[in-house]
């Protein structure tokens, strides 16, 4: 089952049953974009995780802005191809480029099809890829692989919108892990209204 509106609505009714959720449903059903980092070239898709990595929201807007100035009618091979010195011009660090380099290398040699891949496949086949780690793998599920029931508890936003909003010790296991059990099959979908809830500041009292 893949990420399209007609599984957001089954999701939103099914998690409707938890009461925060239900919550952040009535107030942002209408606004989440399934699409809003979707981008069907690997490669940038996961370029642009790369960039998002370890910085503020704000600062990684202004760099992958940046980056797609500067890739612009470019193909994925000269891409490869550009020198690390021109793309820490635009405030990625050598260690990032070198990251990037490294993505857009896999894809010209791989023909890997993620597609068909289960979710644990498509992140030990990624996590190969020096520079990509789980938590790029479980956002290229969610938001590029459109895969419906992922929860990523490496994302330190997620993890503090569910301290906020459910009042837990996100340490504690014995009380997490069940909570977010309780969302599948549609565990992506409660990460997208617990993203909108950090990202808005609206949360649930």
């Amino acid at each position: 089952m893949e990420l399209n509106q007609e599984t957001l609505k089954k999701a939103y009714n099914y998690l409707s049953k938890d009461s925060c959720l239900n919550h952040l449903i009535i107030r942002f059903s209408q606004e989440i974009d399934i699409l809003e980092r979707f981008n069907e070239n690997y490669s940038l898709a996961l370029s642009y995780l790369i960039i998002e990595q370890q910085v503020s929201f704000k600062a990684a807007i202004t760099i992958k802005r940046r980056f797609i100035e500067k890739i612009d009618k470019l193909s994925n091979n000269q891409i490869m191809n550009l020198s690390d010195k021109n793309l820490q011009s635009i405030g990625i660090s050598f260690r990032k480029a070198t990251y990037i380099k490294n993505v857009f290398k896999y894809f010209n040699d791989s023909n890997y099809n993620f597609n068909d891949a289960t979710n644990q496949e498509v992140i030990k086949e990624l996590t190969k890829i020096k520079g990509i780690g789980v938590w790029s793998s479980e956002m290229f599920l969610i938001f590029v692989l459109m895969r419906i029931n992922i929860f990523s508890k490496g994302d330190l936003a997620l993890m503090n919108s569910l301290k906020i909003n459910y009042k837990i010790d996100i340490k504690d296991d014995s009380k997490v892990n069940p909570l977010i059990e309780s969302w599948s099959p549609f565990k992506s979908v409660a990460s997208l209204l617990l993203w909108k809830s950090i990202e808005e500041r609206y949360f649930f009292t």
